[in-house]
């Protein structure tokens, strides 16, 4: 199996920026960093309060990619909403990734449920396909879902791996690395991409390193939190050596 993936997500870097308004950090020369320092990819998720990557940063983003780290790819995480996706398909990132939100939460908390939302993203899944942009979703990990996953036309799904992270090291981790791995499986099986992300760290990416379906990981707020120790570079590149261990 190849390497998994690693793409970063700036977001802490943009709410750190904002929280003083001006623009240190500068999220270009952080994407430098991050790319020099080994990373394969940037994740950028513009939420509607744009309290850290704001609408306007989406587009500059896009463009220094192309001009300046061409081949490396961009991942949009956004909601179901006409005005991010009418953005997204504008400017034809590598991938999207829809994540469905709740008003006034904190961070992402739970995947799609497809009974509910199914039909809606099969339509933004379409639109996606249509314009060239490989999709992703963002499930919960339950094997019986993924059958589901791949008929609404979804090209990967995103493992939500909050409950896998949080359990890590406690009498819960066997079971939660289990599940995840399970999920991971049938998702191949259906015929979908697997990529993985919430709260993983250096520590825990451990369980899941090896698994021979993962293709990415999108990590943001543990690396960010060890760049603060360490600074960024070694902190990408402890997440890069955990992932090949």
């Amino acid at each position: 199996m190849d390497t998994t993936k690693l793409s970063i997500n700036i977001n802490k870097y943009a709410l750190l920026r904002n929280s003083r308004g001006h623009n240190a950090p500068n999220l270009l020369e952080i994407i430098d960093i991050v790319l020099e320092a080994g990373a394969h990819g940037i994740t950028i998720h513009p939420r509607r309060d744009q309290r850290h990557i704001r609408f306007d940063d989406v587009p500059v983003i896009s463009d220094y990619l192309t001009l300046h780290h061409p081949g490396v790819e961009l991942n949009i995480e956004c909601e179901l909403h006409p005005e991010l996706i009418d953005m997204v398909v504008k400017l034809r990132p590598a991938q999207c990734t829809l994540v469905p939100v709740t008003p006034g939460e904190i961070t992402s908390d739970h995947g799609w449920d497809l009974n509910e939302s199914g039909n809606s993203l099969r339509t933004t899944l379409s639109e996606l396909r249509d314009v060239g942009i490989r999709s992703s979703i963002f499930m919960d990990c339950v094997p019986d879902s993924m059958q589901h996953a791949a008929e609404v036309g979804t090209d990967r799904i995103e493992l939500y791996t909050g409950p896998y992270a949080w359990a890590w090291g406690g009498p819960e981790q066997v079971t939660q690395t289990q599940l995840l791995l399970d999920t991971a499986k049938a998702a191949a099986k259906a015929g979908l991409g697997v990529n993985a992300g919430h709260d993983l760290d250096r520590h825990n990416l451990a369980g899941i390193a090896q698994c021979p379906y993962l293709q990415e990981v999108s990590i943001g707020h543990a690396q960010i939190c060890r760049a603060l120790q360490i600074g960024t570079t070694q902190a990408i590149q402890e997440l890069l050596s955990a992932l090949a261990s």
